[in-house]
């Protein structure tokens, strides 16, 4: 592999614009597929990214480059992690070697970042609703395009996919509908659509089925109508192994399935649909990883990685085991499963990221992974909580986003204990502005019945997953990425419900944080500290509900006030601490230090800076005030 980084890339570096892909020979687009598999082994093996993904799909990225204008043509990718080799190939491949960089290219699709990518798409299943609108827009204004959906099999499963079916079915445009089938979203693929694409068998099954039939019929020596029949049996007998019914019902056209890593076949599939009346989906079947034996073997570890090793495909970081906060959220929640047997655990397809792997070893039958559906997985708790059982959902802070509605309608209004337990909470690095967690606080602050917790570290999750568990309210308890936060020259206090910590006690100053973001309190404790100052620190540790008098007596004297959290500043910490003060008559100047804007992707120390989040950056903007 090394060798070949070294050698000039012929092909790759005679393509300056998507055209350009349109003049190579059969043999140019073999070697071009191979180019990119190798500068997005290389390049990824340096950053980290998703890796797996975009490997199985280069051979169809080519394919829709070859057969579209994208002066005028369009591609929705759902999700846009799979979009590296389209990167390259749309004029990003000088900027690539920054990907999910501070300061550098997406790993996502971002029309901010090139002309060529139509949309934002960091979260699944959107890619049918909008290029559905898309299309039905540009036939308003008397424009005709093509318009291409690029959407997974897992993704294919999230209701949001589903809505945008029926209305493509319903509007009959010719919408162009790829179903990238590799049987895998990050995690293998659960439920019972994933179960019905299966009945394919595998794209080489069928197309090998049909290969032989059409053999046959071309060497009969039969007359002209009873090859016309045999044909329509081939049509049915193929329809039995394929899933195409359920869109053919909806009114969608069915080709397929396709192999994914035959750009001619492809090409043949894309021109045939958009000759359609009709909205048209293309079931193409790939290998995730493909090219990269690693990820072909487990295409669910190097579905998104940090850097490797490409020759051995040995995964970097330290070989010091550190405990992370969706681990300790697994542990703990297996200690609370063994004595109750009303836990039950939940994740919407994160069945790895949210730590609950242990979990659905020791618990099979508490363990429920509803695939990419988060609503469901919302109501499923609450009809779980309706008949006395405790479930545990955990989710990404920024998933959790697309179940609104039904934290509200299904669990707060009935006041069901369901546990909302939110990972990756605050800045995440380098997925960016769609995968940062930090609207929850406020999105959760507005709504009545849900009680609010924010563990510092591991021992306050601990003590916070085991006081959820016997309270008859709906929880939230959030926690961010990575690894979990330890105070062992703090002395523990036991959590009690609504109490915030007073860690120190001052006279002049209060710093009040909620959350893991207390280790930069902590640190802008001890800077103050040196100076002369006498400060209080403050662990809220909940942010609904909050014993007031608690609060307000250490903050009664105060000359300043300091709040800070990872989270949007609108119905945050700091505004609900303005308001305590204001109720309380306590006129303190408050400065409050949070986020106020989309955050972009980078590593999170440097996004903490560039937001003044930062024990040192905070001691410079308050150094004035003092």
């Amino acid at each position: 592999m090394n060798d070949e980084n070294t050698k000039k890339k012929l092909v790759l570096d005679s393509i300056s614009t998507p055209d350009d892909i349109k003049k190579l020979s059969d043999a140019d687009l073999t070697v071009l597929a191979a180019e990119l598999r190798d500068e997005i082994i290389t390049t990824v093996s340096k950053t980290g990214g998703h890796l797996a993904p975009s490997l199985g799909v280069i051979e169809l990225t080519i394919a829709l480059l070859r057969s579209l204008d994208l002066s005028k043509d369009k591609i929705v990718w759902d999700v846009g992690h799979q979009s590296y080799a389209y990167k390259l190939l749309t004029g990003r491949r000088e900027r690539f070697s920054t990907l999910r960089q501070y300061k550098g290219i997406s790993g996502f699709c971002s029309p901010t970042e090139s002309e060529y990518d139509t949309a934002i798409s960091g979260h699944t299943s959107t890619s049918v609703s909008v290029g559905l609108g898309i299309k039905v827009g540009n036939e308003i204004t008397g424009k005709e395009i093509k318009t291409v959906a690029v959407i997974g099999d897992g993704a294919l499963g999230g209701g949001l996919a589903f809505e945008g079916l029926n209305n493509a079915g319903s509007l009959k445009k010719n919408l162009i509908i790829v179903l990238n089938d590799n049987e895998m979203s990050i995690d293998k693929n659960v439920g019972a659509f994933s179960t019905y694409l299966s009945k394919s068998l595998s794209g080489e099954f069928v197309t090998k089925f049909k290969q032989d039939l059409r053999h046959m019929l071309k060497d009969a020596p039969l007359g002209d109508k009873f090859i016309k029949f045999i044909k329509k049996i081939e049509s049915s007998l193929v329809s039995f192994f394929i899933p195409g019914t359920i869109f053919e019902n909806l009114g969608i056209k069915y080709i397929g399935p396709i192999n994914g890593h035959k750009i001619g076949d492809i090409e043949k599939a894309l021109s045939n649909a958009y000759l359609q009346k009709k909205p048209v989906i293309i079931h193409v079947i790939t290998q995730k990883g493909r090219g990269y034996t690693p990820a072909e073997k487990k295409p669910d570890i190097y579905h998104g990685v940090s850097s490797f090793n490409v020759e051995t495909g040995e995964l970097g970081g330290s070989s010091n085991f550190v405990e992370s906060w969706s681990d300790c959220f697994g542990r703990n929640l297996c200690t609370l499963a063994k004595v109750d047997n009303r836990v039950v655990a939940i994740t919407a397809a994160m069945k790895d990221g949210t730590g609950l792997r242990g979990f659905s070893n020791i618990f099979p039958d508490r363990f429920f992974d509803v695939g990419i559906a988060e609503q469901h997985a919302v109501a499923f708790s609450a009809g779980l909580a309706t008949f006395g059982m405790r479930p545990f959902f955990a989710v990404y802070s920024t998933f959790l986003q697309r179940a609104y509605d039904q934290i509200i309608h299904d669990v707060a209004v009935s006041n069901l204990p369901v546990t909302f337990c939110i990972d990756r909470a605050g800045l995440v690095g380098a997925d960016g502005p769609t995968h940062h967690g930090v609207f929850d606080l406020t999105f959760l602050r507005a709504i009545p019945n849900i009680i609010v917790m924010l563990p510092k570290d591991s021992f306050e999750l601990e003590q916070m997953l085991t006081l959820s568990l016997s309270l008859k309210s709906p929880v939230a308890i959030r926690y961010p990425r990575g690894s979990v936060n330890t105070y062992p020259e703090l002395e523990n206090q036991i959590v009690e419900l609504g109490v915030p910590e007073i860690v120190f006690k001052g006279k002049d100053i209060a710093i009040i944080s909620n959350g893991y973001i207390f280790n930069e309190a902590y640190k802008l404790y001890k800077k103050l500290l040196e100076k002369g100052h006498s400060i209080s620190l403050i662990n809220v540790r909940f942010l609904k509900p909050l014993d007031v008098k608690v609060l307000v007596d250490e903050l009664k004297g105060k000359s300043l006030i300091i709040t800070i959290e990872e989270n949007v500043l609108s119905g945050g910490l700091g505004e609900m601490v303005q308001s305590v003060l204001q109720e309380a008559k306590l006129f303190i100047s408050v400065e409050k230090f949070g986020l106020n804007c989309f955050v972009e992707q980078g590593d999170i120390p440097s996004l903490r800076n560039d937001h003044d989040l930062t024990a040192d950056k905070i001691f410079e903007k308050i150094s004035k005030s003092l």
